[in-house]
């Protein structure tokens, strides 16, 4: 099973989504259609709270298939499902535009030791509990392949851990994911968290 969990990760740098639409957004209409956006991811797309994510500096296609996961159900979120359900696939493109344009703030780490645990995680995975590093699919600097696997620099460590643990639990659909997640501890998801929160966004 070690292998085969490592080998999706690996492999997740060259897959293709033939499905997936490029973003190709006009971010001046995606800040005019933000006004609701802002109201929970903030005006510059850094959430003041740390339960919801960051959307600055995100990858535009990771943020266009994540609304039309909410617009179809794929991804449940009452909040989110209702805002998704009057967008078009152009303003969802805008949107993400706006918002991927935008400078992730990273605050840095609250627990230096812990951090320090989720880096080796992060990099280097563990052969003995079957998980694969982070890195193979987020990237180094935490920068992700869109449109599958998203930037996680920076990202609220509150945020992650609750979705980390969502993949865990079965609540937030990801075969990948819930293989990885499903054979960490609860500590350490949130070591992992911790980590990428202080992750700086590659230049």
């Amino acid at each position: 099973m070690w292998k085969t969990v490592l080998a999706l990760a690996i492999g997740a740098w060259v897959l293709l989504d033939l499905g997936a639409a490029l973003a190709a957004g006009d971010a001046a209409a995606g800040k005019t259609k933000s006004a609701l956006c802002v109201a929970c991811h903030g005006p510059d797309g850094n959430s003041a709270n740390p339960e919801w994510p960051k959307l600055a500096g995100q990858q535009a296609e990771y943020i266009v298939k994540q609304l039309k996961d909410f617009k179809s159900g794929a991804r449940q979120n009452p909040l989110m499902t209702g805002i998704a359900a009057g967008l078009s696939e152009t303003d969802m493109e805008n949107l993400a535009a706006y918002f991927s344009s935008q400078k992730v703030k990273v605050v840095g780490v609250t627990d230096a030791e812990l951090a320090k645990r989720g880096e080796r995680l992060y990099r280097g995975g563990s052969r003995k509990m079957q998980v694969s590093a982070c890195m193979a699919c987020h990237g180094p600097a935490g920068q992700g392949v869109p449109p599958r696997f998203p930037s996680v620099s920076g990202q609220h460590a509150t945020y992650s851990e609750i979705q980390l643990q969502a993949f865990k639990e079965g609540k937030r659909r990801n075969e990948i994911m819930h293989a990885i997640t499903v054979r960490m501890s609860n500590d350490e998801i949130k070591a992992v968290a911790v980590y990428m929160s202080g992750l700086e966004p590659a230049p």
